[in-house]
């Protein structure tokens, strides 16, 4: 709690008598302000941490008030776990007064707040590791018995049996359980890797006979009409079966004394009253611990879930109720699904077996929508996965794609696809929009992304009858008109995509779809056939994009189809996208064409509304069918009337600027530099086109001059003028301008987005530190100098030498600090990275003299710097430039120069960082300029012995002598592989820890 001056307000004057603290802690439960409040709390804090706090404890629980014997008991537990050194050997005096206070209250009927909390004090005091007590159950057991406290060791002779459980009353043993459950609760907090922890669960272990024999009682039919009892007791065992776990796990002993129990929970399944928490403890297990259970537990297990009451439960859940019992079952057999998965896929002749797979596959039948309303068909979704994922892998061990005991699990797979198939169905359009929250849009949509998982996964196993049923099943419901049925049906096609599409294995049965009146129900029907249904039909297409490579013939009607659903906003998306991948995926027999598509896009363009996204997927499509124009000559004219509709949205935008209509300048703006972005990528060159390598003998290409060159001009003047108006200082300008020059560095031959790299320059040196995106600038600048990393032209030395120095500049400008804008520094190392070794020569011209050693103090800073990607741009620069050899005498000679200079300054950052001042995360990246170091550099041992026994040296932990063996390791390993594992040891080390998951 908060010092009450440092919020502010006065403390309390410290109470002076037992009344003036049983006052606070009452005013402590009334209505109050938070800085009253604070100062009753520091002032009750004061007095509990003081020397007085064991006696005002003991004082505070003679209390006529419940809630200040909760706050005596309160006090027990702070002293104890902050006060513990000062009891010295009063500490087994300690233990007699707690358990005389836990014996008086029990028999004065206390409520539980108060036992609760003094059991929690008990607790404390037998975790503290030198406390006086070992087998704390058997002794707070005797001493109910006995009325009073008695001495552990005369406990030691004392036996504790079915008859003294008898002569306790319920409250005793209700609290001795709820003691032991607090014990091991506390114990499973505890840090697993101490030797205290160790001890701490060496003396709880000597406790689990004794718990068992109390939980083996109050379980027990003679004991089971105290309900509460009963519920506690399997509390307390799933408490002690998870520690165990936890802390015994391979100590068989211990198991199979907690095992003895299990058998009683199972039998109280039947209960209704312990039905909830025997399900709770049977769950956990099963999905925690499943090794826990015997092969008799599961066979009892089984047998109880197939009782002729689970089937009126289930009923229940089918019914909608997703409340208690019902869904407690539901958890269980699920549970139980998961780990009996490879027994429920083999065992299909046995009864019990079959009427639980059953009972699995009913769970995926419940009334209401998934996720929204069905709250348990997801977790079943995931059981069936994990099915399915068994039985393929069982495949695969097998070498058979179906052995003979896969008949009957494949009926199942069947079941499960159908009610998948149903419950896959979407609301009507009002629901989802009027009713359903986004959380509810959310689950259910990743409902039927599992619901995906599940059908490929069911193809596999049952082949292309699966899908000729769902095609069926979709010609059916388009007969009937059952609009929703329709959309499910499509869906699940749609899923089998994946696996089909690709395959001609399916084309007879995709011919009847794309043969039938799908897709004209869709148009003439658009008006009570749902969103949804029509959106899922169109992707139909776009999944199924292959079949009409194989079948060229039904390109036409689907195209005209798709170009017609354009006009509909809830579906233009999906049809845009459809008709991107058709001509993508097969332009060849679209070239006649063209002049209809370019039309149609005209046609497109005079509609009110359409969205951006739509025109630079169709204009896409349409440069894809003109790349496949069989010579660059024809593609000229259509690519030039593509321009001009881009060429219409730039006009649109500089109007819009000029009347500062900013937002609709941006869309157009935007729109003509995506849409330029789309029509670059469609012209790239296919890989599979041949490059002709004999450059002696090409001729020109219609791109490197006239009417080609124009259309370059044409492109470039495009994106210009929207790059260079008041948008250039909006972050997505920026980024789609980049894009619009990366389109061409993929291309090995002249091409219209082939741009010289005088543009890149161009934009790069227009930056400025404050330019937005203008890291992706420099990574766009980077990916242009690794594309031309061959080039010796003038004319890209020059743009070489302009990026180069216009880069220095920025880093001039991020000043001495490249944790102000690490992002920008870092990118600004990885340009000048990609000038390695072709270009070094750029290093040492009288334009970039003057400001390289700025460029390099910034790289040795970024080397110590907290964030990793300077760090990881510095280490990769200095890794470069250290392997530098074979280079023209004079640049080599410069280069060497350079090295000499900042050589021991770059070994000083290096061991600061494998000294200890590095993340662990980081060390290979500090490892890398290290190796190169020591393999290339004659004075590495020099440069890194003097590191090492610098002032500046991070640790203490590691003298001159293991400085010394590390060094004399990194020197001989000269920059092998090993030489990160011992990096990584000589850092624990100096971090004083050999911890392997240290940090």
């Amino acid at each position: 709690m908060a010092n009450p001056q440092a919020e502010g307000y006065e403390a309390l004057p410290p109470p002076t008598s037992l009344e003036d603290v049983e006052t606070l802690v009452k005013r402590l439960y009334l209505p109050g302000s938070p800085s009253d409040i604070g100062r009753i709390q520091h002032a009750l804090q004061n007095i509990q941490k003081s020397p007085e706090g064991w006696a005002l404890a003991d004082a505070l629980l003679q209390s006529q008030d419940p809630k200040v014997r909760f706050f005596g008991a309160l006090t027990f537990t702070i002293k104890i776990n902050t006060d513990w050194a000062s009891l010295g050997n009063e500490s087994p005096n300690l233990l007699g007064r707690l358990l005389l206070w836990l014996v008086k209250l029990v028999v004065a009927n206390e409520g539980p707040l108060v036992v609760r909390k003094l059991c929690s004090a008990l607790v404390a005091f037998y975790i503290q590791p030198t406390a006086p007590w070992k087998r704390c159950i058997r002794h707070v057991l005797l001493c109910f018995h006995a009325g009073t406290t008695i001495d552990e060791n005369e406990a030691e002779n004392l036996e504790i049996s079915a008859n003294m459980f008898d002569a306790l009353g319920v409250p005793q043993m209700t609290t001795t359980i709820w003691f032991a459950t607090a014990l091991v609760e506390e114990a499973s907090k505890m840090s697993s890797d101490t030797l205290q922890t160790h001890k701490c669960h060496g003396r709880i272990a000597a406790n689990i006979e004794d718990i068992v024999h109390v939980l083996e009682y109050s379980l027990s039919p003679h004991a089971i009409n105290h309900i509460s009892l009963a519920q506690e007791s399997i509390k307390s065992f799933q408490s002690w079966v998870m520690y165990v776990q936890r802390a015994y796990s391979k100590q068989e002993p211990y198991l199979q004394l907690l095992r003895s129990l299990t058998p009683k929970v199972i039998r109280h399944l039947q209960d209704p009253e312990l039905f909830e928490v025997s399900q709770e403890f049977l769950s956990d297990v099963l999905m925690n611990f499943p090794s826990f259970f015997t092969a008799n537990d599961y066979g009892s297990l089984i047998s109880a879930l197939c009782n002729p009451m689970v089937g009126d439960c289930l009923s229940d859940l089918r019914n909608g109720d997703f409340e208690g019992k019902p869904m407690a079952l539901g958890r269980l057999l699920l549970a139980f699904g998961d780990a009996a998965i490879q027994d429920l896929l083999r065992k299909t002749d046995d009864a019990e077996y079959v009427r639980v797979l059953n009972h699995l596959v009913s769970l995926l039948m419940c009334d209401g929508y998934a996720v929204v309303e069905d709250e348990i068909c997801s977790q079943a979704l995931e059981f069936w996965l994990n099915y399915l994922e068994c039985m393929l892998m069982s495949t695969t061990l097998e070498g058979t794609d179906q052995p003979a005991w896969m008949v009957q699990p494949l009926q199942y797979v069947m079941r499960v696809v159908e009610a998948c198939w149903n419950k896959a169905r979407m609301p009507p359009d009002d629901i989802v929009t009027e009713e359903w929250d986004q959380e509810a849009r959310t689950g259910f949509k990743s409902f039927r992304a599992d619901v995906e998982e599940i059908l490929i996964s069911s193809y596999l196993l049952l082949g292309l009858g699966l899908f000729e049923r769902f095609a069926q099943l979709a010609l059916d419901a388009l007969t009937s008109q059952a609009w929703y049925h329709l959309e499910a049906t499509l869906f699940c096609l749609n899923a089998l995509s994946e696996t089909i599409a690709h395959e001609d294995t399916g084309d007879q049965t995709l011919l009847k779809i794309f043969s039938s009146d799908l897709f004209t129900s869709m148009t003439k029907e658009a008006a009570v056939i749902p969103a949804k249904c029509r959106q899922t039909a169109v992707t139909l297409i776009f999944r199924y994009t292959p079949f009409f490579d194989r079948h060229i013939e039904y390109q036409t009607r689907i195209l005209n189809f798709l170009f017609s659903c354009l006009k509909t906003p809830d579906v233009a998306n999906q049809a845009s996208k459809a008709i991107h991948a058709i001509c993508f995926s097969c332009p060849g027999p679209l070239i006649p064409q063209i002049d209809a598509f370019l039309k149609q896009y005209d046609t497109l363009l005079s509609w009110s509304e359409v969205e951006s996204g739509v025109r630079e997927k169709v204009i896409g499509a349409i440069a894809a069918i003109i790349q496949a124009l069989s010579t660059d000559e024809a593609k000229v004219s259509p690519l030039d009337q593509l321009l001009e509709f881009v060429q219409m949205d730039v006009e649109n935008c500089l109007l819009y600027l000029r009347s500062s209509q900013i937002e609709d300048a941006k869309a157009f703006g935007l729109s003509a530099l995506e849409c330029l972005v789309s029509i670059g990528r469609a012209m790239q060159v296919p890989d599979k086109v041949p490059v002709e390598l004999d450059e002696e003998n090409v001729a020109l290409t219609i791109w490197e001059q006239e009417p080609g060159q124009r259309i370059q001009s044409k492109i470039i003047s495009l994106y210009h003028a929207v790059i260079s108006s008041p948008l250039q200082c909006e972050s997505d300008i920026v980024r789609t301008t980049c894009l619009i020059l990366r389109t061409g560095y993929k291309e090995m031959t002249p091409g219209p987005f082939v741009f010289a790299p005088t543009q890149t320059a161009d934009l790069m040196t227009s930056c400025v530190l404050t330019t937005p995106s203008l890291g992706v600038v420099l990574e766009t600048t980077g990916m242009m100098l690794s594309r031309h990393k061959s080039d010796s032209t003038e004319d890209m030395r020059t743009a070489a030498l302009r990026c180069f120095h216009h880069c220095l500049q920025l880093i001039s400008a991020i000043g001495n600090d490249p944790s102000d804008d690490p992002d920008v520094a870092s990118s600004c190392i990885d340009l000048v990275d990609k000038l390695i070794p072709r270009r070094l020569h750029t290093f040492f011209d009288s334009r970039i003299q003057p400001m390289l050693s700025s460029f390099f103090e910034l790289t040795l800073q970024c080397l110590t710097v907290a964030e990793i990607l300077p760090k990881r741009s510095s280490a990769k620069f200095w890794k470069s430039f250290l392997e530098v050899e074979g280079q023209p005498t004079q640049t080599q000679n410069l280069v060497d120069a350079s090295v000499e200079e900042y050589g021991p300054r770059v070994a000083h950052a290096l061991i600061r960082g494998i000294g200890g001042q590095a993340a662990r995360s980081e060390l290979d990246t500090l490892s890398d300029p290290l190796k190169k170091m020591v393999f290339r550099q004659p004075r590495a041992r020099l440069w890194l012995s003097e590191a090492l026994h610098s002032e500046t040296f991070p640790s203490q932990h590691v003298g001159d002598r293991d400085k010394k063996i590390w060094l004399q390791k990194i020197m001989n390993l000269r920059g092998a592989r090993g030489t990160n594992q011992v990096v990584k040891e000589f850092w624990m080390e100096c971090r004083g820890t050999n911890l392997s998951f240290a940090s």
